[in-house]
């Protein structure tokens, strides 16, 4: 089961991939960043997680796709 945080981060993590595609770990980076310049640890956290999340939902490509 996952918690509400948990739960949080991935329903994040999907929309960033459905509205910015290829650029959404950047967009997430650049949260996490501004969050560590604003001393909000626990965002950065947060944000964090969403890069976790999105790092390891990213299709492997095959060597097929590339022909």
């Amino acid at each position: 089961m996952f918690d509400d945080d948990e739960r949080l981060a991935m329903q994040e993590a999907h929309w960033l991939i459905e509205e910015f595609g290829a650029e959404a770990p950047l967009y997430a980076a650049m949260k996490a960043e501004k969050a560590i310049e604003q001393k909000d640890f626990g965002r950065c956290a947060h944000w964090k997680r969403i890069l976790e999340i999105l790092a390891d939902s990213r299709p492997t490509k095959s060597a097929a796709s590339k022909y």
